[in-house]
């Protein structure tokens, strides 16, 4: 049967079934305790930003916990906002000065002083030794850091994906710091409201006995503190009463891990849970017509993608991979598994970027060619071997019925593709056994395109820290879009980017705009971010 929209809705509609689920009238009243359900809290069982880079972390840390000297404007267009520094200037285009917020208290009473953003930056607490490279050196997944907390070693290379040419931070006084680097750089201060830039308290580093303890319980300076995490299971925060920005509108904060999306749902008709994330749209109308309950939707400024091992044979040679990415009928996904509510965006692009005029207009994904994709496994000499495809189930919305329509719609064309089920993402990256295709996502995270294109598949990204996929020419204009201050040369840099990543020699292609569908009790009168972050601040609480 061939892949048409007509069909591809009558595939998931068989294999999805229905939930047939209670409905709750829920009490009134005002909540000062509220319980969400989340499908994952943590990938790696940690609080720590730099060890849970990841879409379920970005949920439960901001701006909740953890906090950074510029904040992003998590409820508006996602930009910079002071946060624990109010005001930052820049000497030149290596270094950035900023002044720091006066009073803020950590969660452990201390004062928020130049001393934590030192250490914040440190080679203790992120670098392990690993020089300032401007974009032009690999840092081994695998990297061995010296120091007495056993730092994990993957920190390093992630650290220095979003830091390359930081060469360290200097306190100038007592709430004045600035921050120094090896390079040239426009985008020092996206660097710092971005996923990983906040700020720990130093005495709480010194006085752990590991950082496993410290990890478990990290001390910041948010509006809500930990109060238990219990990997797997649960996080529990609760309010600060010290908190800079006024104190916290809830006693309470509690996430809770139900991985299957018919237990969120139901817990949620019930009354259980007070949220409900990561919900599939085709659950919206039976939430939508129980009394007292809403479902918001955004999307979000993250893409949905599938990434390429070139290691794999039959990966190496691009005209393969330009198969995949042309067998692919996004529209059909869009309108089955998402119900027209997301988009299909230019490639590796976001809308934000035009306002730095860095947008590439005229760009789009592949187009949707089977006879092409054919075309071009003939000419790859492709015989139908298998091509292993390494799965979690659901860790993105809709991820397990988005790959088999996928499998279907690559099989059409000649493709054979094999779904192998994973249960995390160690396994999604074992370097053991022969890897193929797999899912990610890819966020704009500083509104430049050095978040995603060069953070995560530049030099220091993990698509290339992982042997997932390496070319010269990307690392070359990598260190363009890093140390360029020339806005039309850096335009060039990405234009030639996305000709090389998505059509050449591909690394991923893009399959749509992520959305985020999130069932509430509407008396919580709470509104939900174009993010996974969740915001409980009282300027977002009006219950």
């Amino acid at each position: 049967m061939p892949i048409t929209r007509r069909n591809t809705l009558r595939f998931l509609g068989a294999a999805a079934g229905s939930l047939i689920l209670p409905r709750h009238l829920m009490a009134q009243g005002r909540h000062r305790s509220i319980t969400i359900a989340v499908q994952k809290i943590t990938n790696n069982n940690t609080l720590d930003v730099w060890n849970e880079q990841s879409n379920v972390g970005e949920r439960v840390f901001f701006p909740n916990l953890w906090e950074g000297l510029i904040l992003r404007d998590w409820m508006g267009n996602q930009g910079p906002v002071p946060g624990l520094a109010t005001e930052w200037s820049r000497p030149d285009d290596k270094t950035i000065e900023l002044k720091l917020r006066q009073g803020v208290r950590f969660h452990n009473g201390d004062e928020l002083t130049a001393e934590d953003v030192v250490f914040s930056f440190s080679d203790e607490r992120l670098f392990a030794g690993t020089e300032p490279a401007g974009g032009t050196t690999l840092y081994a997944e695998n990297f061995q850091p010296q120091n007495a907390k056993e730092l994990p070693a993957s920190i390093p290379g992630i650290a220095r994906r979003l830091w390359p040419a930081l060469r360290g931070v200097e306190a100038v006084d007592k709430y004045t710091v600035r921050f120094h680097n090896a390079t040239p750089d426009i985008t020092l201060e996206g660097r710092l409201y971005a996923f990983g830039s906040q700020i720990a308290n130093k005495r709480a580093w010194d006085e752990a006995a590991t950082y496993a303890d410290w990890a478990a319980k990290p001390v910041t300076t948010g509006p809500y503190m930990v109060e238990e995490f219990r990997p797997d299971v649960s996080l529990t925060m609760v309010a600060f009463e010290g908190y800079w920005g006024g104190r916290p509108p809830l006693e309470r904060i509690r996430f809770v891990e139900v991985p299957e999306v018919a237990s969120r749902v139901n817990g949620l008709l019930s009354g259980e849970y007070d949220f409900a994330c990561d919900l599939p749209p085709d659950q919206i109308a039976a939430i939508s017509a129980a009394p007292g309950l809403e479902v918001q939707s955004s999307t979000i400024w993250n893409h949905r993608v599938t990434t390429f091992n070139k290691q794999n044979e039959i990966l190496a040679d691009p005209l393969v991979r330009r198969a995949f990415t042309h067998s692919i009928d996004r529209q059909a996904i869009v309108d089955a598994l998402w119900g027209g509510d997301t988009v299909i965006p230019a490639g590796l692009q976001f809308e934000s970027f035009k306002t730095s005029d860095m947008f590439i207009d005229g760009w789009a994904v592949p187009e949707y060619d089977p006879e092409l994709a054919r075309d071009l496994l003939k000419q790859a000499g492709y015989k139908g071997d298998p091509i292993p495809y390494r799965l979690l189930n659901n860790y993105y919305t809709n991820q397990t019925p988005t790959a088999q329509v996928l499998v279907e719609m690559w099989k059409q064309v000649g493709l054979n593709v094999e779904i192998e089920m994973k249960e995390n993402w160690g396994q999604i990256h074992d370097p053991e056994g022969v890897k193929g295709v797999r899912d990610w996502s890819a966020s704009n995270n500083i509104n430049d395109p050095i978040t995603p294109m060069v953070v995560q598949f530049g030099p220091n990204g993990e698509a290339q820290q992982k042997r997932d996929y390496w070319n010269d020419e990307v690392n070359q204009l990598s260190v363009v879009m890093e140390t360029s201050v020339d806005p039309a040369e850096r335009k060039r840099a990405i234009a030639r980017l996305l000709e090389i990543t998505e059509r050449e020699d591909p690394a991923y292609t893009v399959l749509h705009q992520n959305a985020v569908f999130t069932g509430m009790k509407s008396e919580l009168n709470w509104k939900a971010a174009p993010a996974f972050a969740m915001d409980f601040r009282a300027s977002n609480w009006n219950a």
